[in-house]
């Protein structure tokens, strides 16, 4: 995995650029061998892993790490399990290197396609959650990428017992030497020098808080892909049914809160301050959730007045900000300036309303009756997933195994010249 220091950064690099070369020629059985291997490779070292797990487990909790990132750094049997499931889902998808996406012929005879091929070096930078690091190189190595791992502080030596099982199980299995490579250290100089190699490394993908995001899309020479962060909202119609609006909401904010794609924000119709408000309002809180409302959601008991950073804050754990508004269009509007172009649905009985929503809510994906939960490349059936990305570049929203390709053109001629 490269030794400590940052001088190694460099070298993990250089050799992963070599390790890729080999990659975007490996077949779809080889690459297929090698995440059977590390699923296998998973559970037989489990001792080890939670072991590791333990300690980051144990200095986390002594530096009074919250509740909800306690949560994501957490590994243990029945995660471990789902590490290896989501390797296999990987390899049952389909292969996409070597994909015609389209292909013509010119007038001139030229036969034209094009292709789709590995990006090549792809570099993670992530913080607590120790599944981004089989996650990620199941992606990447399945569309022929060389991966470099860098993880976060809190999660050290669960990454990197992560990453030596896997990468020594995928060379047993064919992957080439270096496809799967950690940084063995957290110090920011690793992520300072990572992202100014370009020479090296052809995508860098961030995840994590906004900060972290922030600082490598300003200072980075390579190109990034971020996997943004998650203000999302839960809007109920007028006319919604009261029932699913209740569902929808609890499940949006309390399956999981500390997650990326669970609802921040709750906006509600005012047609629905007597009838609909109270009971949600009520029912959030009955689920262990504070609420920072509104001046109107403020007259029901147990509410926080909401400041206006409310409006914009991704909580990541049981609280949540509630506004009531005039319109559609003022949700509409609401999102659009406070979201981060993560997720957001719409509780409707109405169909013109459901699609004005849908074609005026400028986010990644977009809700009709459904939680926000769903965003995300397994129940995508993507398998795992890199990340969510909020960009509008070539890949948004759940960014599966196309996500960490590009395209190149081959053309085919008989002798013609220009």
């Amino acid at each position: 995995m490269g030794e400590s220091g940052i001088g190694s950064v460099e070298d993990i690099a250089r050799r992963a650029k070599g390790a890729s070369r080999a990659l975007a020629t490996l077949s779809t059985d080889v690459k297929n061998r090698a995440l059977a291997a590390m699923s296998e490779a998973l559970p037989v070292h489990m001792d080890g892993i939670l072991a590791a797990n333990a300690r980051d487990m144990k200095a986390a909790r002594d530096k009074g790490v919250n509740d909800s990132l306690l949560d994501r750094l957490m590994i243990d049997k029945a995660r471990v399990g789902s590490m290896s499931a989501a390797l296999l889902e990987v390899a049952a998808l389909p292969d996409p290197v070597g994909e015609v996406v389209k292909g013509w012929k010119t007038p001139n005879g030229l036969r034209i396609e094009q292709v789709r091929v590995p990006m090549g070096v792809v570099g993670v930078i992530y913080e607590a959650r120790p599944n981004v690091t089989v996650d990620a190189t199941a992606l990447a190595l399945k569309a022929g990428n060389a991966v470099i791992l860098r993880g976060g502080s809190l999660a050290m030596a669960s990454n990197l017992a992560l990453t030596k099982v896997i990468s020594e199980a995928a060379e047993a299995a064919g992957a080439p030497r270096a496809s799967i490579q950690a940084l063995p250290t957290a110090d920011r100089e690793s992520v300072n020098r990572m992202i100014k190699l370009d020479r090296y490394i052809d995508l860098l993908v961030p995840r994590g808080g906004l900060e972290l995001i922030e600082t490598v899309v300003a200072n980075s020479t390579v190109p990034v892909l971020w996997a943004g962060a998650g203000n999302c909202h839960v809007y109920v119609h007028a006319d919604a049914d009261f029932d699913m609006a209740e569902e929808i909401t609890i499940n949006a904010k309390v399956q999981r809160p500390g997650v990326c794609n669970a609802a921040e924000t709750l906006l509600v119709h005012r047609d629905l301050v007597e009838s609909l408000l109270p009971r949600l309002v009520s029912s959030l809180q009955a689920h262990g959730v504070t609420v920072h409302g509104c001046p109107t959601t403020q007259t029901l008991p147990g509410v926080v007045p909401a400041v206006d950073a409310d409006w914009s804050t991704e909580y990541l754990g049981p609280e949540i900000a509630v506004k009531v508004v005039d319109s559609l269009a003022n949700a509409i509007e609401h999102i659009n300036t406070y979201g981060t172009l993560h997720s957001e649905t719409i509780i409707t009985k109405a169909y013109d309303a459901a699609q004005v929503f849908t074609a005026q809510v400028d986010s990644a994906a977009v809700y009709v009756n459904a939680s926000t939960r769903f965003t995300d490349g397994g129940q995508f059936g993507m398998g795992a997933e890199i990340g969510i990305s909020t960009q509008k570049l070539h890949a948004r929203g759940p960014m599966g195994l196309t996500a960490l390709t590009s395209k190149k053109y081959v053309i085919f001629g008989s002798g013609q010249i220009r």
